[in-house]
């Protein structure tokens, strides 16, 4: 049975409307920092939901989206999750956003709900419950550091991130890559979240005289720390790790040849299962719709994993799908992914900036 298009409603009508339809909490920052981030996956969250209800829902019902903002200070968005799960208003969560907020939504449910997070994290979580799409640090950095140092002799590096685990985890990986390639760390910054003035932080980069800058800030920081950078007329290479379409285009482009990002998913992927995907997004949400990109990307994969696991198990019970868990298997924008130990091992992408869009250089 085909169920009809889902609706996105907020959690206070969670609470209060009972529905017959299988709730899912969609945590995704519509606020804050990374508020650039939640068009496109809550664009892409909708097409994955209607693709599920089309192909006859999960467990007999069709799947609602319940929008929580994971743009907030975490304990706020970790408490309004929790509270959701207990009250029995969602049946299970997909999020694209920090992971210091990951860490407090996690605790928070303590394995009451299957979590499916689907951005590039830190690695090393094995909490139960809780299915990884994203690159761990370990894997997304490597690829373009050695693009970088095989192809523009770069041998000294400025590591500059925001001050949550997330920059801190990719840096420690970033440190240990570069010292196997024989290159050096010549300086290091993490900065505040919602940091205001990047001048100085330039200043400080451009005094440490890198050959190349690994980027771990996110959002409008990211997005701040680039166009400062163009302004003091800098043109070594920047390796970004949370750089997509949408902030390429806050930026205004880059004409350099010396910007780029690693992730698991660029939009420009030329496969037939991207080119697929791309013309469902525009067919569901018109041309002008918010550039298809990784983050919103991994919400399309989130969803169709959970309608998996669920559909595999026969139910959200989490004992239930964590026994079915492992090889459970979707198939996005980027091909097969499989669960193994809670996580996908899937290519890394490296795209350089060309213009508005993002040309591949390599992936591995």
């Amino acid at each position: 049975m085909a169920y009809a298009a889902p609706m996105v409603i907020d959690p206070l009508e969670a609470h209060l409307l009972r529905a017959e339809t299988l709730r899912v909490g969609l945590v995704v920052p519509v606020s804050g920092v990374l508020g650039l981030l939640g068009p496109c996956a809550i664009n892409c969250a909708t097409l994955a939901a209607t693709e599920v209800n089309a192909s006859g829902g999960v467990l007999g019902r069709p799947v609602e989206l319940v929008l929580v903002d994971g743009g907030r200070e975490p304990e706020r968005v970790a408490r309004e999750a929790a509270g959701l799960v207990r009250a029995g208003a969602v049946q299970a969560l997909v999020g694209t956003h920090a992971s210091d907020v990951r860490v407090r939504v996690e605790r928070a449910l303590g394995g009451a709900v299957p979590f499916v997070y689907t951005p590039p994290y830190e690695g090393g979580s094995r909490d139960r419950g809780v299915y990884f799409l994203g690159e761990p640090a370990s894997r997304q950095v490597g690829p373009g550091l050695d693009w970088l140092v095989g192809h523009r002799r770069a041998r000294r590096w400025f590591l500059l991130g925001s001050d949550y685990v997330w920059p801190r985890l990719v840096h420690a990986s970033a440190r240990r890559h570069l010292r196997s390639r024989g290159a050096t760390v010549a300086g290091e910054r993490l900065v505040r979240p919602g940091a205001a003035d990047m001048g100085p932080l330039v200043e400080e980069l451009a005094a440490a005289r890198p050959d190349a800058v690994l980027v771990s800030l996110i959002g409008s920081d990211l997005v701040a720390f680039n166009r400062a950078f163009a302004a003091a007329g800098l043109t070594m290479p920047r390796l970004c790790g949370a750089l997509e379409e949408h902030g390429l285009l806050a930026i205004g482009g880059d004409a350099t040849g010396e910007l780029y990002a690693a992730m698991g998913y660029f939009g420009s992927v030329a496969t037939d299962a991207s080119l697929s995907l791309g013309e469902r997004y525009t067919r569901a949400f018109g041309p002008e719709a918010p550039l298809l990109n990784g983050h919103g990307h991994g919400c399309y994969e989130g969803v169709l994993m959970l309608a998996a696991l669920a559909r595999r198990a026969g139910s959200l019970a989490v004992p239930a799908v964590e026994a079915i868990a492992d090889g459970t298997s979707v198939s996005g924008g980027r091909g097969l992914v499989t669960l193994a130990d809670r996580h996908v091992r899937q290519r890394v992408y490296v795209g350089r900036a060309v213009g508005l869009d993002f040309d591949l250089v390599t992936s591995a």
